[in-house]
């Protein structure tokens, strides 16, 4: 293989090597699963340039397949950018399959077409992340995943991060070399002769019957590379110049709205960044939002590859731990059980707003993420109960659930992860509060609430 090692090489710290070997084969196959898109994706433009190296076509391997906790909701999301997908992938003379579970199986797609070679991209998750180290000792073939879902590799951090305050001179030290467009993003497969007994489009069929079908899909977002593109473009255009000021308001339209896309792969972080950073906007605004983008979506993936337990109350930092002990017994005033949560039924008409956010839009404003998830805790009759309920509900509804953002989020929210003590009061300990009198100074509440009900066609 060392013919291919100057291209290895060229993709600096993003390339792992899961099987090495001598690549002999009739095509080079790239695993889709993370990044599903066809711009901007550093795993991709590494499966062509060895391609092209190697002189064989390139096929790309979509398996739909169960994922723990996804739905209908979900797949329906994930299924309606396919089409746009392999548009852009036959532009670059790129073969699309997809298979569809059971009959997935990657390893034996590799066999069938005699591939000389995989390459893939990275996922931190539990799941994932096993499906990777599973399928490196099934193939006989080399293997090379590429992580291709943020702007700074996640290996050069090393180690956990502890706060946004820790991992953002990190990054920042290296935006010099790895903010920037990628080399060759464009580059065509020049020699496209794909197996001709493949076909994607008889793959594209509705997901298994066993799927849960109890969450309906949405028409809020609308999926793909090309809708992300759209959005990141009017966000940019009509909307960062004023984040600074309007980003903490959930009753204002201010956010850019493209975690859904970012969760999926439709988009990449870096081509967010670069649309922020050329932007015609104040730099003040660029900061801010690079920083949601960079340091704590980053600080979240980090946290997920560091810490085995991320997805649960277990991941606290111990004085978290210690205060939230200490107020176990403190009387509940208030008790919700997960149905009531689920249907947004509390007394709480703005924490009911999120909630209906949440079930009509699959996305909920930041800052109300926040709100929704402390209520749980203060409304739960333990930690542990109310850890269990807002992932629950995250992974379920939101079109970005069952993702690193999500997790830390609920982490930050209830156990005080990449948070600090705060002033010692009930059911919380020194975990931070958060309440609707607060929310009610700093954003126009009434407002959202009744924006929320009437999306929800409910009375106030």
């Amino acid at each position: 293989m060392p013919a291919l090692e100057p291209i290895l090489a060229s993709y600096r710290d993003r390339v792992t090597v899961r099987r090495s070997g001598t690549p002999t084969g009739s095509c080079v196959v790239y695993w889709m699963q993370r990044a599903q898109r066809a711009h901007d994706n550093p795993a991709l433009d590494l499966a062509v340039d060895l391609a092209n190296a190697l002189r064989l076509p390139l096929v790309v391997f979509f398996g739909l397949i169960p994922y723990p906790g996804a739905n209908l909701r979900h797949y329906a999301f994930l299924q309606q950018a396919l089409p746009d997908t392999a548009r852009r992938l036959a532009a670059r003379n790129i073969a699309f399959v997809i298979q569809r579970h059971p009959q997935s199986d990657l390893a034996a797609f590799c066999s069938q077409t005699d591939a000389a070679l995989l390459v893939g991209d990275e996922n931190p998750l539990r799941e994932p992340a096993h499906w990777r180290t599973v399928l490196a000792k099934k193939l006989r073939i080399p293997y090379f995943t590429v992580d291709a879902d943020v702007v700074v590799p996640s290996r050069l951090l090393l180690k956990a991060q502890y706060a946004a305050r820790t991992i953002r001179p990190r990054l920042q030290a290296l935006f010099a070399d790895y903010l920037v467009p990628c080399a060759n993003p464009h580059a065509e497969v020049a020699f496209p002769n794909p197996p001709s007994s493949l076909d994607p489009a008889s793959d594209l069929t509705a997901p298994w019957p066993s799927l849960d079908r109890t969450v309906p899909p949405l028409s809020t977002f609308t999926a793909g590379t090309t809708a992300a593109l759209d959005l990141l473009h009017h966000f940019v255009t009509h909307r960062l110049a004023t984040y600074p000021m309007l980003q903490g308001d959930p009753a204002a339209d201010a956010t850019s709205r493209l975690s859904p896309y970012l969760h999926f792969g439709h988009i990449s972080p870096l081509t967010i960044a670069l649309a922020v950073r050329n932007a015609d906007a104040p730099d003040l605004a660029k900061e801010k939002y690079l920083d949601q983008l960079i340091t704590w979506r980053e600080l979240a993936i980090n946290f997920v590859a560091f810490h085995p337990l991320y997805d649960s109350f277990e991941c606290a930092e111990p004085w978290a731990h210690r205060s939230l002990a200490a107020h176990a017994s403190d009387p509940r005033p208030t008790l919700y059980t997960l149905p009531q949560l689920e249907a947004a039924d509390t007394h709480d008409h703005l924490w009911n707003a999120a909630q209906l956010q949440m079930l009509h839009l699959g996305w909920m404003h930041n800052y109300m993420r926040m709100y929704w998830a402390k209520k749980i805790l203060e409304w739960s009759p333990s930690p542990q109960q109310a850890y269990h309920s807002a992932l629950y509900l995250n992974d379920k509804y939101f079109l970005d659930g069952r993702d690193p953002n999500g997790y830390a989020g609920i982490a930050w929210s209830i156990a005080g992860k990449f948070d600090r003590p705060w002033f010692d009061r009930p059911i919380f300990g020194v975990i931070r509060y958060m309440s609707g009198t607060a929310a009610a100074r700093k954003f126009d509440a009434p407002a959202y609430i009744r924006s929320m009900y009437a999306l929800a066609h409910r009375p106030l």
